[in-house]
């Protein structure tokens, strides 16, 4: 899929491993959007990899530059068939790009996989301190669905994770 023939949605695999994740450990570095405190391995990327399998999953890339500047995947809500129409959502897109329009056509691909494969539920955990992702996510259809107060601590800072629901069907 092409977004205004600059990007492209390139199906997530074994080359797009470095820039993954350091694009997801600029983000445990620098704010509340990724959970872990600590950044992780080159090898992590595997877990993405076991998480999106029978999933969309997709590295966001610049044409022009050759390069990966984000990536985005649904995975299973739940091991139990009984939840095989809810999905999690994840997409981290580089800050410079940012504002673009790459997360909604991130969302819209997501969205158009994921009902071919019979999702009917899209979820999003976010921190309450992710005041971007929040917007972005109400803006986009989702509404809050769950609260856990008080659940994370990060940089000595406790936060919310917030659960958001979006119906796709």
């Amino acid at each position: 899929m092409q977004y205004k023939m600059k990007y492209i949605f390139e199906k997530l695999n074994e080359t797009h491993r470095n820039a993954v994740i350091d694009i997801y450990n600029y983000y445990i570095e620098n704010s509340f959007a990724a959970y872990s405190e600590e950044k992780v391995g080159y090898e992590y990327f595997d877990c993405f990899l076991e998480k999106t399998k029978d999933y969309p999953a997709f590295a966001i890339i610049n044409k022009s530059l050759s390069k990966v500047i984000g990536f985005c995947f649904l995975k299973k809500h739940h091991p139990f068939l009984t939840f095989k129409g809810t999905a999690e959502i994840t997409y981290f897109i580089l800050p410079k790009d940012v504002g673009k329009g790459l997360g909604k056509t991130a969302l819209k691909l997501l969205e158009s996989k994921g009902k071919n494969m019979g999702i009917q539920q899209i979820l999003a955990s976010i921190s309450s301190l992710n005041e971007q992702s929040i917007a972005f996510h109400k803006k986009n259809g989702f509404t809050e669905c769950g609260r856990f107060k008080k659940v994370g601590i990060k940089k000595g800072i406790a936060f919310d994770v917030i659960w958001m629901q979006k119906t796709i069907v």
